[in-house]
C-alpha cells in the first residue's frame, strides 16, 4: 500500500519535472534545481546532511548539494522518484513516512505558491489527519524562536500549543496551512491570526521553522 510519504515523494518530482531547473521556488536563493538537490543530498548524504541542522556542517552540506545541483536536472527527479539506497534509514517505510510526508508536502508547495498564479492544492481528509498529527508532535520545536505565544488551530477545533508564553497569538487554518505557517512560510499561508496587532505583526516577522 502506497504511503502518504510515498504519494508527497512522486508529487514533489512531479512538480519539479513540469516547472523545470531553473523555476523559483519558496526556498530563498533556491530554484528548483537546488531544491532537487537538497532533497537528493538530505537522504543519500548523511555524510552532509548533517549541515541542515548543525552550523559546523554546514559548509560541506552547501559544497555536497553544489555538486548534485551541477549534475543532470533529469537525473536528479529519477533520483527523487527512486527513493534512498537500501543502507539509508529514509528506507525503512516507518522511517520514511515520518520523516518525508511533511517534507516533500512542504517543498511541494514551495515550488506551486511561487507562481503567481498558484491556486490551493485539494488535500484528502486522510492525508490532513496526518499532517496535524506530525504537527502535533513537532508545534513546539516549530514555534521554539516565535517572539511571543503562539497557538495552532484547526477550523474544527483541534489545538496544538507551539510556544507558552504571553501575548498569545492563536494562527487558524488547515494543517497543510499551519504547517506551512510555522516552518517559515507566512507569506504563503492561508491562515487567520488572532491577537493584538504588535504581536500578530511579530508572529508574521519571526524565523519559525525547524
Amino acid at each position: 500500500m502506497s504511503t502518504h510519504a510515498r504519494r508527497e515523494r512522486l508529487l514533489l518530482a512531479d512538480l519539479l519535472e513540469t516547472h523545470g531547473p531553473e523555476a523559483p521556488t519558496l526556498c530563498e536563493g533556491w530554484r528548483t534545481r537546488e531544491l532537487a538537490a537538497h532533497v537528493v543530498v538530505r537522504e543519500r548524504r548523511a555524510d552532509a546532511a548533517g549541515g541542515i541542522l548543525l552550523k559546523a556542517l554546514q559548509p560541506r552540506l552547501e559544497r555536497v548539494q553544489q555538486e548534485f545541483a551541477a549534475k543532470p536536472y533529469e537525473e536528479l527527479i529519477q533520483l527523487i522518484r527512486t527513493g534512498p539506497p537500501k543502507m539509508s534509514p529514509f528506507s525503512l517505510k516507518q522511517v520514511d513516512e515520518a520523516a518525508n510526508t511533511v517534507e516533500f508536502f512542504v517543498h511541494g508547495e514551495d515550488v506551486r505558491r511561487a507562481r503567481p498564479d498558484w491556486t490551493p492544492r485539494e488535500i484528502d481528509p486522510v492525508l490532513a489527519d496526518a499532517l496535524w498529527r506530525r504537527l502535533e508532535t513537532t508545534a513546539r520545536a516549530y514555534g521554539r524562536r516565535c517572539p511571543v505565544g503562539l497557538v495552532l488551530r484547526r477550523p474544527n477545533g483541534q489545538v496544538a500549543v507551539a510556544r507558552k508564553g504571553t501575548p498569545v497569538v492563536t494562527v487558524t487554518g488547515d494543517p497543510g496551512e499551519l504547517l506551512l505557517f510555522v516552518s517559515g512560510r507566512q507569506e504563503a499561508a492561508r491562515v487567520e491570526l488572532e491577537g493584538d496587532d504588535k504581536s500578530v505583526a511579530r508572529v508574521r516577522e519571526a524565523k519559525l521553522g525547524l
